[in-house]
């Protein structure tokens, strides 16, 4: 499907109140059960998520279980619940590509609301799979980015071998504190080239820097986030999915705190000009209805350009 952000779909399972029988989207090609039977990934509907939402909001985030077996008791799947946990857990090696790859597509012409600008210059990005988004490289692509992906467990000598013009650490799921591996390989690559990360990739230069990581009471899901871009004033409308964030207050001298999700003061972007570094909480490539974000690609441009310019 055209409209996939991934190689394949990773939902652990599918939530729903009210499941529609009709379809409306031109795009649409199958019914969400059959996607889902296809893909072997459980749904139930008819849940009453309203009464989950309260629950959440008061006691934060919990971990929910799906089971088609009849047999297991109500306390044997609160067992299971208790039994499992996101902290601590390397979720990002599941869901990595396996092996490095040239990506070419760009976005689609109707879809690229920003193709003016471009300079001609093109630059080479080697992007770190921690779970990326498609979209994440078809921007890129469409800045006009030569994009080589590689797994999460890529040696940053590698990555420096091939002498690319910037690294980008992307979106992924779980607790950054649980893949220490991959701190490692942002701190090898942090002040050779410019790198550029975004919701866990920024969490994971946040600890390379010396910061620490939180898990969130909540944490930020879907779209319409005010973010405040300290550095203009303005305030981006923006679409996120994370459970930890930066400690600001953790992170050592030169490091600019340059976005703050307004909701909750949390930190939503970074900054360390001496090292060529900038990175984002949320999703730019997202494009939720406003295109607010998506000048921070055109930032990583000229953050590759000046570094060029400066060798």
């Amino acid at each position: 499907m055209d409209i996939e952000e991934s190689m394949q779909c990773f939902l652990g399972g599918l939530v729903i109140r009210s499941l529609s029988i009709s379809t409306s989207n031109w795009r649409c090609a199958e019914t969400l059960g059959d996607y889902l039977v296809e893909r072997n990934i459980m749904g139930i509907y008819d849940v009453d998520t309203r009464a989950t939402t309260r629950r959440l909001r008061q006691d934060g985030s919990l971990i929910d279980v799906l089971s088609t077996e009849e047999s297991k008791t109500d306390e044997e799947l609160l067992e299971l619940s208790r039994s499992w946990d996101i902290i601590g857990v390397d979720l990002i090696s599941g869901v990595s590509c396996k092996t490095p790859y040239e990506w070419t597509d760009n976005t689609k012409s109707q879809w690229d609301f920003n193709a003016n600008g471009r300079d001609g210059n093109t630059f080479h990005v080697v992007a770190y799979d921690f779970g990326i988004k498609h979209n994440i490289l078809r921007r890129l692509a469409s800045y006009d980015c030569k994009i080589t992906v590689v797994p999460s467990t890529w040696p940053a000598s590698e990555t420096l071998k091939i002498k690319a013009n910037g690294v980008l650490f992307s979106n992924g799921p779980g607790d950054p504190s649980a893949v220490p591996y991959a701190v490692e390989t942002v701190k090898e690559i942090l002040g050779k080239l410019p790198v550029f990360g975004i919701c866990m990739g920024h969490q994971l230069l946040g600890q390379a820097l010396g910061g620490k990581t939180f898990k969130m009471k909540f944490g930020h899901h879907g779209g319409n986030h005010p973010v405040r871009n300290l550095r203009s004033g303005h305030v981006e409308i923006s679409a996120q999915n994370h459970n930890y964030a930066v400690d600001p207050a953790s992170l050592p001298e030169g490091v600019e705190v340059t976005h703050v999700n307004l909701n909750d003061g949390s930190c939503a972007g970074l900054a360390y000009p001496a090292q060529n570094i900038m990175s984002l909480q949320y999703h730019p490539e997202a494009s939720p209805g406003p295109h607010d974000s998506d000048n921070a690609f055109q930032e990583f441009i000229e953050l590759m350009k000046r570094a060029k310019e400066n060798t």
